[in-house]
């Protein structure tokens, strides 16, 4: 892998909340039609959005929490 930040794309986990994703990337329906093309989004992580993939503000309205190992890479 290249060290070329233009190419990188960066996905952070928000506070509970969305997983925050920055850099040039192609979303694609499972069947693969494009949904979206974008440089930043949010994608749901809750399960609660009515947007799927993406964040529509469920996790606030329903009080979501993350648990700790939700942020912490596995091994």
């Amino acid at each position: 892998m290249t060290d070329d930040s233009a190419a990188r794309v960066t996905i952070t986990p928000t506070h509970n909340g969305p997983y925050q994703v920055v850099g040039e990337v192609q979303i694609l329906a499972p069947d693969g039609t494009l949904i979206r093309e974008t440089s930043r989004t949010f994608l749901c992580r809750c399960g609660h959005s009515q947007s799927k993939p993406f964040c529509d503000g469920h996790h606030s309205r329903m009080n979501w929490q993350e648990v700790e190992s939700d942020a912490v890479p596995a091994d």
